[in-house]
């Protein structure tokens, strides 16, 4: 099915903190974010025809936590507003199906979370198996370090390849980074990306729309998100399948040669993983934003990625791009997007 062109014209985020002042509602982090896309895009609140959020009540401490984030936009006048109790962006993916619905033509997606103000570590080990996981508590670094050694073992990377994605990240040599104690064996420091509080906003539109606002829109050329089992004993964790899957649907028969990708890994490993799956050659930048691994944002890492990716193309830096956005635990759930400079025609 060929969808109508739809292109991401803006993007902002609030730092990337192991700590801030903010509630943990979010609001105090994304009035910033939006007055920037308001003063980049010349548009008003008002201007914005639908509205999407991806956040974690879990993570907030608090039921309908996102109400409480609704501060920050205003609810009068009325307006059009949704929610996924997920990374920003899957919110995005939302306000992209109603653009291609022809019901509006300018919506912003914006995702956000707090995870320092509480025990970040027992909130994800809510998400596991509730027989067999969950209730030995098993922070996310310890389930990392189990996927790591098993790719280790396996022989499909080394505890070197993975110090020099961290030396790229994070600067140093990777012998100096090799020298490091283990804080989960075999992660170190440099494998392993602090929890950090932040939220982010997308705003995405028609092409008649984007062409108004912009002159380089990131247009859409294919957009999938696929989901592997959440028993770890079901799958392989040293591959991800679902991300495969999501990349077939959204290359299609597109060249991966892209000119940058943005890969959303909190662990040095997953990138490592995720790079495979999607198919990617070696002229591919990875990660210029220096991507998750330098501060995992609950609910707003993916987002990010996305906007990143589109950054670049908005910015003249790149022609063509893809993001990638995981969600659940041991990249259980995964997001491929793939954009470009050029107007396609449409999206599949």
């Amino acid at each position: 099915m060929t969808l109508p062109p739809i292109a991401i014209i803006g993007f902002a985020h609030s730092p990337n903190v192991e700590g801030t002042h903010g509630t943990t509602n979010g609001v105090e982090m994304l009035i910033p974010c939006f007055d920037k896309l308001y003063a980049e895009l010349g548009i008003t609140r008002t201007d914005i025809e639908f509205w999407c959020s991806g956040s974690s009540d879990y993570l907030a401490g608090r039921a309908f936590s996102f109400i409480s984030a609704i501060d920050s936009i205003g609810a009068v006048p009325p307006i059009n507003e949704s929610h996924v109790e997920m990374d920003g962006a899957w919110a995005l993916y939302e306000a992209w199906v109603k653009i291609a619905t022809g019901e509006v033509d300018l919506a912003l997606a914006y995702g956000f979370g707090k995870p320092t103000a509480g025990n970040a570590d027992q909130t994800l080990a809510l998400q596991t198996d509730p027989y067999t996981v969950a209730p030995l508590h098993p922070d996310a670094r310890s389930l990392a370090a189990l996927q790591a050694r098993a790719g280790i073992d396996s022989g499909a990377w080394t505890e070197a390849d993975m110090a020099e994605i961290g030396a790229r990240t994070f600067g140093g040599s990777v012998d100096e980074l090799l020298a490091a104690d283990y804080v989960a064996d075999p992660l170190r420091r440099h494998d392993i990306a602090p929890y950090t509080d932040a939220a982010a906003a997308v705003v995405i539109a028609s092409e008649r729309k984007a062409r108004e606002l912009v002159a380089n829109p990131a247009f859409i050329t294919g957009w999938d998100h696929r989901i592997d089992s959440p028993n770890f004993g079901a799958r392989d964790l040293t591959v991800s399948p679902s991300t495969s899957l999501a990349a077939d649907t959204a290359f299609g028969d597109s060249d991966r040669a892209v000119d940058v990708a943005e890969i959303h890994a909190p662990y040095s490993h997953q990138e490592i993983i995720v790079r495979k799956a999607l198919g990617l050659p070696d002229s591919v930048r990875i990660n210029p934003s220096g991507g998750a691994l330098k501060g995992n944002s609950l609910f707003s890492a993916g987002l990010q990625r996305i906007g990143y990716a589109a950054h670049e193309i908005l910015s003249g830096n790149a022609e063509t791009a893809v993001a990638h956005a995981t969600s659940g635990p041991l990249l259980q759930q995964n997001m491929v997007v793939t954009l470009s400079g050029r107007n396609s025609g449409g999206q599949n």
